[in-house]
């Protein structure tokens, strides 16, 4: 905290990470907040909410702060209690993740993983992916419409990042599920329950990534399970349990926001007619146009860090122990960075989001986000020409992860 005799700046009321009002929202009150100042301490999760893009990009990049302390510091060293024990499962799976890690663990883990993510190796994907996305497409449009969500948001990224991975077909219904329980505990303040069905699936995904594992030990394949288990078999510093926290991550990760980033983006174009003609009308903006709309309606619209060496920002002095929550749809809003960002603009030059963030924990899958989106919206494009909203748009009660539980569409 800031000087004991200096109150610290606070959180204008109207940011309330639970209120439907907000969550329905969130960007006239990330005005306010960057209106307020440039780090503002929220009481209710304990955090310090960064909302402009200039303070967000940088600290994205700082070695002050970092996703763990635990390389660095005890939890009694750093002032924090260590999560229950009945939590264990869901801790053992994500705190071994390379987005969770520091070097030189993340290093390590992330030169293996990222081989399968070059752009050499998402090209050789893009007949697969388009492919699916059309097919998609055509049962959509063929059944006269549906949930957008299920029918095209969730299978395209899941069978893409299932199909990396070497998961079997029969077995890719049991990761939505589990990718859900698990991503819930990323909202602030998860409650009990929340936690309860989170360590559920973890144990249940554990051992279902293990007994992967063990397959393809016996006998592998030419995919990216194969692979993590050929390095360590080749004498790479590779544990068991780092492959499946591997494994999960690229899972979660490698679908969540990009089902968010379609669905939110879909809802946008949908309610924005013009822009959506202006598509239609010149398909060589799709490019532009997915860019633009990860930036209008972020998916993930917040990251943390930890604080693991006293920082200062805009002159509030913020000591080690605190955790910072970088507001990447506040950024993504920010009017220093972009004319008028309230607007949607598909024709936007070089959008500078950081809706995949930055510095070592910028995305690694972030070119097959880019390819699976390209494709889905291409395809609805030209499959279901007609597309429209055909009842409510539901949100998800997520902060965080945002999102919609349904978007009906007709065509």
């Amino acid at each position: 905290m800031p000087c004991p005799h200096q109150p610290p700046p606070l959180a204008p009321a109207a940011f309330d990470h639970g209120d439907p009002a907000f969550l329905a929202d969130p960007y006239p009150v990330y005005a306010a907040l960057r209106e307020a100042g440039r780090v503002l301490h929220y009481a209710p999760s304990g955090q310090w909410l960064v909302p402009h893009h200039a303070d967000v990009s940088a600290l994205l990049r700082d070695r002050r702060l970092g996703r763990s302390y635990q390389h660095r510091y005890t939890h009694e060293e750093f002032g924090r209690t260590p999560p229950p024990r009945a939590h264990a499962p869901f801790h053992e799976l994500n705190d071994l993740g390379m987005l969770e890690l520091e070097p030189p663990d993340h290093t390590r883990i992330r030169r293996l993983v990222s081989h399968a993510f070059t752009p050499r190796t998402v090209e050789a994907l893009r007949p697969y992916v388009t492919g699916l996305a059309r097919d998609l497409a055509d049962a959509l449009a063929e059944r006269g419409g549906g949930d957008l969500l299920t029918e095209v948001a969730e299978p395209l990224p899941v069978a893409v990042i299932a199909e990396l991975l070497g998961v079997p077909k029969a077995d890719r219904p049991l990761l939505r599920p589990w990718s859900a329980a698990i991503c819930a505990m990323y909202e602030l303040n998860p409650s009990e329950e929340t936690a309860r069905r989170a360590v559920a699936a973890s144990a249940e995904f554990s051992a279902y990534l293990r007994a992967l594992i063990a397959d393809r030990a016996r006998r592998p394949g030419d995919d990216l399970v194969s692979a993590l288990v050929a390095a360590r078999e080749a004498g790479d510093r590779l544990s068991e349990a780092e492959i499946v926290a591997t494994c999960a991550l690229l899972l979660n990760a490698g679908h969540e926001a990009t089902v968010g980033a379609t669905v939110n983006g879909w809802h946008a174009l949908l309610t924005h007619p013009d822009q959506l003609a202006a598509l239609r009308a010149d398909h060589g903006l799709v490019p532009t146009a997915v860019e633009e709309l990860l930036r209008y309606d972020t998916p993930l619209q917040l990251f943390e860090r930890w604080v693991l060496d006293d920082i200062e920002i805009g002159g509030v002095t913020i000591p080690r122990g605190e955790e910072l929550a970088l507001l990447f749809g506040s950024a993504n809003h920010d009017p220093a960075v972009f004319a008028e960002p309230h607007r949607l603009d598909l024709t936007r030059p070089a959008v500078p989001h950081v809706s995949f963030s930055a510095g070592i924990h910028y995305c690694v899958g972030a070119p097959l986000a880019r390819l699976e989106l390209t494709a889905s919206l291409a395809a609805l494009l030209d499959r279901a020409p007609g597309l429209h909203l055909a009842g409510e748009a539901r949100r998800r009660p997520n902060f965080v992860m945002r999102g919609f539980a349904e978007l009906p569409v007709g065509v």
